[in-house]
């Protein structure tokens, strides 16, 4: 019976078998984060037009043949992240402090034979931690409406009763194993048999296998005291191979072929409890207990283009192009469920740990290409001041393949609530004596055209340096903060927390001329 009420579905696409992907999935890898040298972060970012930082050249790649001489570097950062939480006005906050090296490379310069008008070669190499994903958020209030239990309960309506049941000889690890396969039902059908499994829901005619309609067995009258705990850790890291040349010291131009790569973890522990009336018959549900664990990894690639013209000897004007990264990405998910329900007389507990991993086919996603430009201004070999406007359309972030209709919804989605942003960097730099004093102020406009998903971002830095000669130490410290909403699960519930996350990180760097 099973094998042809699975038929019947599968001929009229009622389900896919791929995992639930958000925007919030997608925007992870297309929303970049502020990292590099001590110097780079110090002024925000603001080097397209000034080059001479390694990490300067992931802006425009032309500013790597501003070095003078070979020359390296490397970089470690203290990051300290703050999560301030609103839920149904119930105040939380959770902070994460971790230690890495987020940048090594370096740039070796060859000079053309006299003569020649183009003057000038360099060949850099360069790995930069681009985002690092290691973070703790905390969530917890009352909720006056909506219970955890209607994710189960819309997964579950339209499917068969049969799917959720086991019948003999059959374990909750084989049954969750085969809905999820390639040829099962995939991850609506496994959440639609926790839910049941788990006594969340139950059928309208629990005596006919084909039983499409269920009910609740969580107790109306609201006051559902939620909380959701989501621990991160990972990274996005970038390889990247440049090459640039300059033309009679006037004009500087470069490209970099980047190779990225990502490993991202999250685990999302959502607990749930009411204290309502119980239901006069049957089961009413108590208690939820639900833990998701995610494991992201994948690579994908790049290219930057970019130009850099030397008005006068003060002035410099800098034009970029980062090219879309096409990333191929696979993602493993576990879950386990643990409730408590009662009869009134019994109570009864379930914990459900199927045990199993679900691996999923590899899919596509290509974020938005970014278009900048930037001035810089040399005040008497003393100083300088810099400006970067930054271009990118988030509307054309895709999953692929596009026309699968898994990612259709999503690809729609964004489409059509995401929008083209502008990211404007600002910073400055003086020197006085062997010491180098640097400031920078960056805004970044929020991907959505609505933006109480995730709001502006807005960020303050400032840094010293010291040259001993032949190596230089620089210290930076940045602060940026920015708003978004939080869901607490991902369907069958519209309510969020609003998240005020503050990133507070300290960037050492010693370089050293070679």
């Amino acid at each position: 019976m099973k094998k042809i009420l699975y038929c019947l579905l599968v001929m009229s696409s009622f389900f896919g078998y791929t995992q639930e992907i958000t925007t919030q999935d997608a925007l992870r890898y297309a929303v970049d984060n502020l990292n590099g040298t001590a110097r780079f972060r110090a002024m925000s970012g603001a080097f397209g037009a000034v080059g001479g930082d390694l990490s300067a050249i992931n802006i425009n790649p032309a500013g790597s043949v501003i070095f003078a001489n070979n020359f390296a570097s490397i970089s470690l950062t203290n990051y300290n992240k703050s999560n301030k939480s609103n839920y149904f006005n119930t105040k939380t906050k959770e902070n994460y402090n971790t230690l890495d090296i987020n940048q090594a490379g370096a740039v070796l310069i060859f000079k053309a034979t006299e003569g020649s008008d183009w003057d000038k070669i360099a060949i850099a190499f360069n790995y930069e931690n681009t985002n690092n994903f290691d973070n703790d958020v905390f969530l917890a209030g009352t909720n006056p409406n909506n219970s955890i239990g209607n994710y189960f309960l819309n997964f579950a309506q339209g499917l068969p009763l049969e799917y959720m049941q086991l019948q003999s000889g059959e374990t909750i690890s084989g049954l969750y194993t085969f809905l999820g396969e390639t040829n099962g039902l995939g991850f609506p059908a496994q959440q639609a048999f926790l839910g049941y499994q788990g006594l969340l829901f139950d059928a309208v005619n629990s005596n006919d296998p084909g039983n499409t309609d269920y009910y609740t067995n969580v107790p109306n009258g609201g006051n559902y005291y939620q909380e959701n705990f989501i621990q991160s850790t990972g990274y996005n890291g970038k390889i990247t191979a440049n090459f640039a040349t300059s033309y009679k010291e006037r004009l500087f131009l470069g490209m970099n072929l980047n190779a990225h790569f990502t490993d991202y973890q999250k685990t999302t522990s959502l607990y749930e409890r009411n204290n309502n009336p119980l239901y006069s018959s049957g089961l009413t549900a108590e208690t939820i207990r639900f833990k998701n664990q995610l494991y992201t990894y994948g690579g994908g690639f790049s290219f930057n283009l970019g130009a850099i013209g030397k008005i006068t000897d003060d002035f410099r004007l800098g034009f970029a192009y980062e090219s879309p990264t096409w990333y191929n990405l696979n993602d493993e998910l576990s879950q386990t469920l643990y409730t408590q329900a009662t009869d009134g007389t019994t109570n009864f507990t379930t914990n459900l740990s199927p045990d199993v991993v679900n691996i999923y086919p590899t899919y596509k996603l290509q974020t938005p290409s970014k278009w900048t430009g930037s001035a810089a201004y040399i005040i008497a070999n003393r100083g300088l001041i810099s400006v970067d406007v930054s271009s990118r359309d988030y509307s054309g972030t895709k999953l692929k393949p596009s026309n699968e209709s898994a990612y259709r919804d999503i690809n729609r989605f964004m489409n059509e609530n995401l929008t083209n942003t502008l990211e404007y960097r600002i910073g400055g730099e003086y020197r006085i004596k062997q010491f180098s004093l640097r400031a920078g102020y960056r805004f970044e406009e929020s991907p959505y055209k609505v933006d109480y998903a995730m709001g502006d971002l807005t960020g303050y830095s400032g840094g010293i340096g010291y040259n001993f000669g032949e190596s230089k130490l620089d210290l930076s410290y940045a602060n940026e903060h920015r708003n978004y909403n939080q869901s607490l699960i991902s369907s069958g519930m519209n309510d969020t927390s609003r998240i005020r996350q503050i990133n507070d990180n300290v960037t050492l760097t010693y370089s050293i001329n070679f």
